[in-house]
Order: structure tokens, then sequence, then C-alpha cells
């Protein structure tokens, strides 16, 4: 290093120095050096004299000063060696010679060690305390301190020559402006006869970025020699501390010689006495070891033996025992190196055989013949297994199990079918192969026996798997209960411990008053008690296998742990058998609970996989639309049956599966949609070839109306024999009243009430049912509307003209209807959800259309009566004789349409309409009088017109039923004032 720590800062030289470049042309002395005003700005040129102390970079750059010396400590960061650099940027200067070169250490040379400045640094130590001493005595100069600002100032001056982009922390070349701001090579093209200017150029900008580097590592140098003195203070207090510790290393001495001589006078004789009871302690302790190496070398056959006979929990609880023995107490024993390991293998083997051992029972279960029995099969031996695979962790076996049981589900469809069609000597199994196409040749009465038997076998089958997970499911639960109760014996020993400790503390404080040893008043108030509860354990452990008798005694040869949870409580499953379930179970609570959902899922799943098969073998069979082709008992037979299968797996596994449900509701869907077009149909036809004639009324349809009298709705039995000795009746009579219909309502009742049956029958389709029945309903009222007010049925049957009589019977029969409405609703209401209850407001729409259309008719009637009064009496004259020829007709017409609906109508609405028609009639009436300008004045014309509205009266008032009717003929005549 070119500087110490009172020197000033040492300027660094240019960076052509001659141990980098090669020697320099005499010649070029000569040559005058041009300025460089672009490249150091700052630096003055002229006569050397009048330069700063500092070399120039400008006129020294190619003389030899003591600052080219490569051992001041710029030039030695500056050696271009060190790091990576572009070697076109240093071969430009310093030619292409320029190549790294090792430096190969002489031989002659001693090697120098921090050993041979020893002499050195205690000679100058004292002259550098003397140094100290002055500095602090004799303060520094005015001179020296101006020289120091002097310097500092001119280092300052010197960075801000420096340029502020190589201060930036983010100064990085690999940036491309960067690059170009600091190397601008943009400028530097040999073509064009530049190459001279562009080289010079190239040279002054390296000149001025090696200027920049002195100047950095001036201000480096500077800053080390300002701080020259921390390293002499170093220095010192090293020197102290080696005074420090030499003086504690001789107290140390000291005080162990008097340690040696207090132990050799008053310990050596007691230790003595304690190592040989401490050794006679260590034989006991080998001894024990050698028993119970004894007993673990016995392990491997033991468990040989449990597994031969599936004693998978047994196996599993020695191997267990056996390791903590020996990571505990058995730990770095070199013969049992191996032992480890291979019991981990030989527990991983037992693993695979529950496994393979639980897969076996499972399908042995599952597939035994399905008989009425629903016993566990070999119950001891499901229990064994599940408990070792719990103790395992092998939480999958009931995916095992789930497998199983989709197995299952399959065979027996197929067996049942197998049985089925090998019964059936229709079907030529060699002509009809595969086994589908053989069950869609039966027919509904034998498909229907087969899917009552696969029922059966379901049923059976879900019973027989609730039984097996039950008793899975009370293993799960007592190693939950027994989890729980060694939590609480946990709380209950701590509780005892703190106790323990307590009485533990008065026991010590008495012992330091006797003078005893503590460590030996502990060894021996534990070793008892330990002894006894291991030995305890031992002989409580169900597992031990016996020793020979030469070898240990009986109660020692069991496996010993001081930390053993071989501790078992005996818990009793629900089919009665009793399991030990051990304390080293390794799960947790809400594991437990889990599995305990599991096993309860895997139930449900059980009923879903029984539905799926079922559906798979309904669709299986409705492919050629067979189940569409269903007649309403079949279908109704049918889903009786499934509705039953449906309720008996809810009641054995807790939970309604929805896939059978589904396709129940599906083919129900199907089967209303045909049972209402198939109605539907027939009432077209039969309204597209109704006459609206009245007919007869045969006795079963009497029968029918007279079943849903009490309100009830059900289609009665037909009775042979009886029926045919009846004769038809005219009318119908509804609850003593006549109804005059004719043949179509007929059906159309007949057919609400298969509609209001198939509900009871399948009350899964009640609201579609609701839906097709108001439909239907609507249908016919639509219908009629078009062919009798309508006049459509001129067209369709070929009717020569609408009578009044086709209009009254059309009423009546819309009568019939509304009068079952009410009935039809609360039939429905009975069987509908509350929250669906929102739909019968179709009736309600109903009711009101029927309404409609009746007032309709009776409107159409008056309106028949309006205009032939209206034709007659507007050429109505007040002239003999009496009663005139208008009346004449108009009394004939009234009493024909009397005649035409007295005997279809109610003798109320008769009157009803009576009495509007003769409003009708007053009105025309009236209005031909005042057109005539007749005035109730007692003249000839007022008495012949009176004349012939009594006539109108009298024949009025004559006919059947309309005898107390109130005319009131007064209106008609208009006071003239």
């Amino acid at each position: 290093m070119a500087s110490s720590h009172s020197s000033s800062p040492v300027p660094q030289g240019s960076s052509n120095d001659v141990f980098f470049k090669k020697e320099v042309d005499p010649s070029k002395h000569i040559q005058p050096v041009p300025s460089l005003p672009d490249v150091c700005p700052k630096e003055p040129t002229g006569d050397s004299h009048s330069l700063y102390v500092a070399p120039s970079l400008v006129t020294d750059q190619h003389r030899w000063t003591v600052y080219h010396s490569k051992v001041n400590l710029p030039a030695a960061l500056n050696d271009p060696r060190l790091a990576k650099r572009e070697s076109d940027f240093f071969t430009k200067t310093w030619g292409l010679d320029f190549v790294d070169t090792e430096v190969i250490p002489s031989f002659y040379l001693p090697q120098i060690s921090k050993e041979h400045f020893t002499v050195y640094q205690q000679e100058i130590s004292q002259r550098e305390k003397i140094h100290e001493r002055c500095k602090n005595i004799c303060p520094p100069k005015d001179t020296f301190e101006r020289t120091l600002l002097h310097t500092h100032d001119k280092s300052r001056t010197d960075l801000e020559q420096v340029p502020k982009i190589f201060m930036k922390p983010d100064f990085a070349l690999d940036d491309s402006l960067t690059f170009n701001s600091v190397l601008p090579w943009s400028h530097f093209n040999t073509a064009g006869g530049k190459g001279n200017r562009d080289a010079a150029s190239s040279k002054l900008l390296q000149e001025k970025l090696s200027h920049y580097l002195d100047i950095v590592e001036v201000n480096i140098a500077h800053q080390i020699s300002l701080r020259s003195e921390a390293f002499f203070h170093a220095m010192t207090s090293q020197h102290e501390l080696q005074d420090y510790l030499k003086k504690t290393s001789q107290a140390v001495k000291m005080l162990r010689d008097k340690i040696a001589q207090i132990d050799k006078v008053m310990c050596e004789g007691s230790l003595h006495i304690l190592r040989l009871a401490l050794t006679r302690n260590n034989c006991v302790k080998v001894y024990n070891k050698l028993k119970l190496m004894a007993t673990v070398h016995q392990t491997q056959p033991t468990v040989q033996v449990l597994l031969s006979t599936s004693e998978f929990v047994g196996a599993l609880d020695l191997i267990a025992t056996t390791q903590e023995v020996l990571q505990q107490e058995l730990q770095g024993i070199h013969s049992f190196r191996h032992l480890g390991s291979q019991l981990c293998e030989l527990e991983k083997l037992i693993d695979k055989m529950m496994i393979a051992e639980f897969s076996t029972y499972s399908h042995s279960d599952l597939n035994r013949p399905l008989e009425d029995d629903c016993q566990v099969l070999e119950e001891e031996r499901l229990v064994s297994l599940v408990f070792g695979l719990l103790k395992q962790r092998k939480l999958n076996f009931l995916e095992i199990y789930g497998e199983k049981m989709i197995i299952t589900a399959k065979n027996i469809i197929k067996q049942c079918v197998i049985n089925k069609v090998s019964q059936i000597e229709e079907i030529d199994t060699d002509v009809v192969v595969k086994l589908a196409d053989q069950m869609r040749m039966l027919n509904f009465p034998q498909w229907f026996e087969l899917l009552k038997d696969i029922f059966s076998k379901f049923t059976i089958f879900l019973q027989r798997v609730k039984a097996t997970l039950n008793i899975i499911h009370s293993v799960v639960l007592s190693v939950l209960d027994k989890n729980q109760r060694t939590r609480e014996l946990e709380e209950i020993s701590q509780q005892k411990n703190a106790a323990k400790d307590n009485t533990l503390d008065t026991e010590v404080a008495y012992l330091i008053h006797e003078g005893m040893f503590i460590s030996d008043a502990f060894t021996e108030g534990e070793l008892t008690p330990v002894a006894v509860d291991t030995t305890s354990q031992r002989n409580a452990s169900p597992n031990s296998e016996p020793c020979s008798s030469d070898s240990v005694s009986e109660p020692e040869c069991t496996t010993d742990s001081s930390s053993s949870k071989e501790q078992t409580a005996s818990s009793a499953i629900p089919g009665g058998v009793d399991i030990l379930v051990s304390e080293d179970m390794r799960l947790t609570d809400s594991e437990l609970g889990k599995l305990a959902n599991n096993i309860q899922e895997l139930l449900y799943s059980a009923s879903d996989i029984c539905h799926d098969r079922a559906v798979k073998f309904l669709m299986s069979r409705a492919k050629d639309g067979f189940l569409e082709k269903l007649n309403s008992m079949e279908f109704i037979t049918l889903s009786r049956l499934m509705e039953t299968f449906i309720l008996d797996t809810e009641q054995i596994c807790g939970r309604k599966s929805m896939s059978l449900l589904g396709a129940l509701q599906s083919q129900a869907n199907k089967f209303v949609n045909r049972f209402h077009e198939e109605r539907k149909t027939k009432l077209s036809l039969l309204l597209d070839n109704e006459r609206w004639k009245q007919a007869d009324v045969p006795a079963e349809f009497q029968d029918l109306v007279d079943s849903i009298s009490d309100g009830k709705i059900a289609l009665p039995e037909k009775k042979s024999g009886a029926t045919e000795e009846r004769k038809p009746a005219e009318v119908l009579i509804v609850e003593g009243q006549q109804y005059a219909v004719v043949g179509t309502v007929l059906l159309l009742i007949r057919i609400i009430l298969e509609y209001c049956q198939c509900v009871d029958n399948i009350p899964s389709v009640t609201t579609d049912m609701l839906t097709r029945l108001s439909d239907l309903l609507k249908y016919f009222n639509s219908r009629s509307c078009q062919l009798v007010l309508g006049a459509g049925a001129l067209q369709v049957v070929g009717l020569k003209t609408i009578t009044t009589k086709n209009l009254a019977l059309s009423s009546r029969c819309l009568q019939l209807i509304v009068h079952y409405i009410p009935v039809i609703r609360a039939h429905f209401e009975a069987r509908l959800p509350p929250k669906q209850y929102s739909m019968l407001r179709h009736f309600d729409h109903i009711t009101k259309d029927y309404h409609d259309h009746i007032a309709e008719i009776s409107a159409k009637l008056v309106a028949i009566m309006d205009s032939l009064f209206d034709k007659l009496l507007s050429k109505y004259e007040v002239k003999a004789p009496v009663p005139s020829a208008c009346f004449r007709n108009i009394c004939k017409q009234m009493t024909k349409m009397h005649e035409a609906i007295f005997d279809l109508l109610p003798e109320e609405q008769t009157q009803m309409l009576f009495l509007r028609i003769n409003a009708s009639y007053k009105l025309h009436l009236k209005k031909q009088l005042s057109h005539l300008n007749v005035i109730n004045d007692g003249g000839p014309q007022n008495g012949l017109v009176t004349a012939d509205v009594a006539f109108y009266t009298g024949n009025l008032q004559a006919l059947k039923g309309l005898k107390d009717l109130d005319l009131n003929m007064a209106e008609i005549w208009e006071q003239k004032r």
C-alpha cells in the first residue's frame, strides 16, 4: 500500500504504466502533445511548473514517475487481469499482444509467516504508544489542518469532474441509453477517410475514462489513509487482551490445583463407593436388557404364528410394542439394527393381507345366497379386520366394500334374469343370444314377476349390507368412546402428577437438611414404582409370547416399555362380540367421526346403487316402447310395486333414493301424456260426431253418477247381469235434479272420473293430471262453443240449422260439468301438497269460462226471439181484427220456444229466460207504438192494442211453468203530456 496513517492522499498516475504496456518509441517524446479540452476541460495546459502537485494526465503521460509503481493501491485495483473486460477495448491501447499472464512465484524467496514479524511488533509497540501520547499532548498544527482542508476541497473538486451518470445507483452498461452516453461509438466510423480522426477520438475517450477512474481511486486511497489510526488502535487492544488472558490462565491453574487437592482428600473414597453402586445398577440394567432382548428376539416367530390364525390385531400390537421398545430401551443395539426395518416391512405386509382379507370377506358376505336371514357372516372375523384396519389408518376399506356392492348388485339382476328366462320355454336361447334381448321377449306378467323378484332380492341385499355396516359402525364408535375416556384419564393423571410434584418438593428440602444425595433419592423413589408399573403392564399384555423356563422367569419374559400403551379396555359390539380396544389407536376424534359419517353415506350409496341398477333394468326394457304401451291397470300395478320398493329401501337405509323415483316419475309423465292424448283424441272424435240431440242415459252411467253423490270420486265396479235388465233413462238424475244430456257428456264424465282415479292410484302424477284435466275441460268448452254457438256442427256433422233445442241442450251439458267442478277441485286439493295449492286456480278459471259460455247461450236464445220481435212488430198496425195476425205469430213462436227448452232446462232458468224475452218484446212493442203515435188515451186504437196485449199475456201465462210469471205489460204505454 502506497499510503500510511500520516501521509497525504496519493494521486493515481496514468493508466498507461510500463508494467502493462510495451516500451514507447523515444521519437514520440519529441512530438508535441496537443491539448485535450474536450477530455479534461478543467485541467490546465502549458508550462509544467504551473501545474498542481498531482501529476498531469496530458503533460506527464509519457514520463515515468513514482506513481507508475505497481505497489500503489490504485495500480493494484486497476490490474486488468483481475476482472473480465472486453479485449477489444484494451487492445486498442496496449496492442494485440496484451494477454493475461500468470506470475510464477520465485523458488529462492522464503515463505513469510506472522512469526517473522513478532520481534518487529514488540519493538514498534513501545514507539507507537509514545507516538500516541505525543499526538494527544500536541494537537495538530493549523497548517496541517489547512492542508487537509485544501486536500479535501481539491478531492471534492476532482469528484465534481466525474459525470453524474457514473454516480447513479442504477448505472448499468447493459442499458443501451447508458452505454451510448458513456461510449459514443456512433462517432467512430473508419469509412469515408476519417480513420485517423476517429482513432484519435477513441484514444481521447479512453484517456477521459481513465482520468475519471484515477479521480475515484485517489479519493478511495484518501479515505483509507484517514482511517489508518483505527488499525493501530486495534493492535493495541489486542496486546491488552493477551495480557488479560495470561493472568486469567494463571488464576485458573491455581484454582485447579486447589480443587485437585480437595478431591484427593475429601471425595475419592465416597466417589469410589458410588461408582461401585452405579456399576451394580448398570449390571442389573444390562441383565434386564438381555432378558428384554431375548423377548424381542421372539417377536418375528410370534407374529408369524398370529398371522397364521388371522390374528392381525394381536400381530400389529406386538409389532408396535416391539418398535417402541427398540426406539426407547434397545436403541443402538447393533444386533437389532435391522429388526426395525424388518418389522416395518412386516407391518406393510400385514396391511396388504388385511386389505386382501377384507376384500375376500366382502365378496363372500355379499355373494352368499340371498336368503331371508340377515345375520352377519363371521362377525368375529369382521370385527377383527375392521379394528386392525382402523389401527393402521387404512380407511379406504369402505371404498372396497362399495365396489363389491356395485358388482353384487349387477350380479343379482343378471342372475334373476337368467333364472326367469330359463323358465320360459318360448324363448330359444340359441337363437337369441344376448340376455337383454331374451329379457325383452317376456310379456308384462312375466316381466313384472321378474321385477318383483329383483326388488325382493335387492331388499334382502340392503338388509344384509345394513347389518354389516352396523357392525363396522359399532367398532368405530367403540374406538371413539375409548379415545374420549383415555383423554379423561390423562387429565386425572396430570392432576395427580401435579400433587406429587408438590410433595416431592417437601422431600427435597428434608434431604438437603440431612446431607443426602438428591439424585440418589430421586432414583430410589422412582425406581420401584416404575418397575412395578412396567412389570404389571407386561403381565397384562395380551400379546406376549411365553418364553422357555430355562432362560428367564415367567413374569419377566414379556416385552417391557416404560411408556407402553398396551393397556386395553373391553368394548361390546351390538352383535354380541367383545373386542379389546388398545390405547395406541392413531385416529383422532374428527377422523373417527368422519369415518362414521362415511359408513352412513355408504349405506345410502347401497340404496342408490340398487335404485340405479333397477333404473337401468327398466330403461333396457323400455327401449322398444314397452312401458309406454301399458294400459292403466298395468302401469298402476307397476307404479305401486316401485313405490313399495322405494319405501322399503327408505325404511332400511334411512334416506329416500331419487333415481328410481325419478325414473318412475319420467315413465309416469309419459303415461300421463299418452293417457291424456288418448282421451283428448277420443273426446275430439265424439264431439265431431255429436249431433247435439238428447241421448238416453244407460244404467251404468246413472250408477257412475250416484257413486259421486257423497263427494268421493271412484269408478264403481261393473255389475254383470243386473245392468242388462235395467232400461236406459231419458235424463240423468244428479242429487235430485234432472239433466238432459248428449252422449258425449256422459263419456266425458267417465273420462273425468278416470283422471281422478288415476290420481288415487299414482299420487306422483297429481299435478300433471290436474294440468291435463284442466286442458281437457277447456278443450270441451271451446270445442262445444265452436260447434253450437259458432255453428260449426253444420259443416262437421251436417246439421241443417242450430235450433233452440240444440242451444238449450248444450247449456244443460255445460251446467252438468260446472256442477262437478267443485267436487273435482276438492278431490285434487286433498292430494296436493300445500305449496302447490296455487294450481287449483285453474278450476276457478274453467268455472268462469263455463259460466260465460252458458250466459252466451242464454243471450243467443234471447237474441233469436229479439230478432223475431223486431221482424214481426215492425209490421204491426193497430186495426181489426183482434187479436191481430202479428200477435198470433208472436204467441206461436213463443209457444215453440217454450216447448223446445222446457223439458231441457229447469223451471227457474226457463222463467228467467222468458222474463228476458218478454223485456225484449216490450221494448220492441213500445218502440212500434211510439212510431204509430198510439197513446194510452182510451180511444179505439188504445182498445185494439190493449186487446192484442191481453191475448199475448194470456197465451204466455198459459204455458207450463209460466203461470205465475209477472209480465208487467203496463210499461209499454207512454204517458202523453
